[in-house]
């Protein structure tokens, strides 16, 4: 009968030293607690997907000047944080060593590029826009109906401005420099 009574202790004995396994401490590595999320604190900024006309939110996230991760703005009434496969790949985009990341020109008939500064770059502009409206600026036609516009510059807008941005386009290729052709195709 003291043989019944043992198997039953034998598995109480067991059972209990079972429930004790879950509450003990669980071993974890120095470098997995000291681990932390990569973003933590890297600044936040809202940025708009650069490539299709959808215009979805993205958050960028900024440590140390560098961009560490790209992910969907979940507060985006567009996407609700969620992208598109080449959205989603943004961040790679951003980050590869192939991008070019200075100025390259290639002088009228040659056969090469030349690396220049972002500042040259900036005043050629500038220079060749004021030259070409200087150029082709129209202020009455034959009839004398004043026009003040010039058919000789155009300006094509991408698909992820809005419409405040559209608006100061307006304002300055059109009220401020005369330009005619505007288009755009702002969805936002």
């Amino acid at each position: 009968m003291t043989e019944q009574y043992k198997a039953p202790q034998v598995i109480q004995n067991v059972f209990q030293q079972l429930l004790q396994v879950g509450s003990r401490k669980q071993p974890f590595s120095k470098e997995s607690t000291e681990k932390v999320a990569r973003i933590r604190d890297a600044k936040i900024v809202k940025s708009v997907c650069p490539y299709c006309a959808v215009g979805c939110g993205l958050n960028v996230y900024v440590k140390d000047g560098r961009v560490i991760d790209i992910e969907g703005n979940p507060d985006s009434p567009i996407n609700q944080g969620t992208l598109c496969p080449k959205g989603s790949a943004t961040f790679q985009y951003t980050i590869n060593p192939s991008r070019l990341t200075h100025v390259l020109y290639r002088a009228p008939y040659s056969d090469h590029w030349e690396t220049r500064s972002l500042d040259w770059a900036m005043e050629q502009i500038a220079h060749r826009v004021k030259q070409t409206r200087e150029e082709t600026f129209v202020e009455r036609l034959e009839d004398g109906q004043e026009v003040n516009h010039t058919l000789g510059m155009a300006s094509l807008g991408g698909a992820t401005l809005d419409v405040e941005e559209n608006y100061l386009i307006k304002k300055l290729l059109g009220g401020g420099l005369g330009i005619v052709s505007i288009e755009n195709q702002a969805r936002i």
